[in-house]
């Protein structure tokens, strides 16, 4: 164990005194927006979990994609909500048993490994380490730890990624905005920028978009909009504008409802490959399965509700799509898939004996 570049991170743990008798998971959900770790207490083996979950502590930090910030600030990030989550809960290293690191951006075995050993570095030689896509975290706080079922993110990215009881895993979209994240806040936000220069070049229709994206952002002109998008490309900065889009919907206007009815199919296609790619339907395409639904792009507006949108689109073919909209956040979900993945290894660690 040793610290990695900021050596300061770890300096309170010379000041902590840890309970002997309590040793505690890590559960992190790193997204392209926010980064969240959440501490909690090794529970008792049971079926049922407590209610309410007991965490010890919760930080948040910022983006640990590292396609979007480079694999340095990445880790940097990574390795401060840790920290600070830890010192917050009156911990340090030497307590904790497993983490389960769900972030953005695992896409290959290669990238699990790679993060594998950078944390490996970090945390003492028995900790149980786990590094998953984020979108497993988000199924596992709907299905509170038990991977199965499918999950549908939308936020300022897409993904859909599905498990069966078996442990067959499959996913679609995903890929970022450049290979088509479309459905995601990006990539409806970012086809209403594009709509809004289209009219104003005359190659497209007048649209509300305009003048309600202008005025959002205190920008006089059309012209203006393209020095602000390139100004600072963030994929987060862009999919804020998806509350102006939807707002002009709800308004009538055609143009935004083209834009918000493309990304219900897209989103919708997501979730059915992945359902046809794993059989979780059945034969018959009726069986039940847990379709997990989170993220600000499937939150309820006014009138305009993308998530039940979408779900009415699945269960034209798949009626056994049971959605979930998960009571607790991701990073609570990767907690329990640390604490169940621990459980297990120990259970078979007795066995072995």
């Amino acid at each position: 164990m040793k610290r990695y570049r900021n050596g300061e991170i770890w300096d309170f743990e010379h000041e902590v005194a840890v309970a002997t008798n309590r040793p505690v998971i890590l559960g992190l959900d790193g997204g392209t927006t926010s980064t969240v770790c959440i501490c909690m207490p090794i529970m008792p083996f049971s079926d049922a979990l407590p209610d309410p979950l007991p965490v010890l502590a919760r930080a948040v930090a910022g983006c640990s994609n590292h396609n979007s910030v480079g694999e340095t600030a990445a880790r940097e990030t990574l390795e401060q909500v840790m920290a600070d989550a830890l010192s917050k809960s009156g911990s340090n290293r030497s307590a904790v048993r497993a983490v389960c690191l769900a972030v953005s951006g695992v896409n290959h075995p290669t990238d699990q490994q790679r993060i594998l050993t950078w944390l490996r570095d970090i945390f003492p030689t028995q900790v149980k380490l786990y590094v998953r896509n984020d979108a497993v975290a988000a199924l596992a706080s709907g299905t509170m730890g038990k991977l199965h079922g499918c999950v549908l993110i939308a936020g300022t990215g897409t993904i859909a990624y599905g498990f069966t009881e078996d442990g067959r895993e499959a996913r679609a979209a995903g890929a970022g905005p450049v290979l088509g994240d479309w459905g995601s806040g990006y990539g409806i936000a970012a086809l209403a920028l594009t709509a809004v220069i289209r009219a104003h070049d005359g190659r497209g229709p007048h649209t509300m978009l305009t003048s309600t994206i202008l005025q959002t952002l205190g920008l006089s002109s059309a012209d203006e909009l393209i020095g602000w998008t390139y100004a600072d490309p963030s994929w987060a900065r862009i999919a804020a504008l998806v509350p102006v889009v939807v707002s002009c919907a709800e308004a009538g206007d055609e143009v935004a409802n083209k834009i918000l009815k493309e990304a219900v199919q897209e989103l919708a296609l997501s979730v059915k490959a992945v359902v046809q790619r794993l059989g979780l339907c059945g034969a018959d395409r009726k069986n039940s399965f847990p379709l997990v639904m989170v993220g600000g792009v499937l939150e309820a507006n006014q009138r305009w509700d993308i998530g039940r949108e979408v779900m009415d689109f699945i269960s034209k073919d798949y009626p056994g799509a049971h959605p979930i909209r998960p009571k607790v956040e991701p990073a609570v979900g990767a907690a329990l898939l640390a604490l169940n993945e621990f459980m297990k290894e120990c259970v078979q660690e007795a066995y072995r004996r």
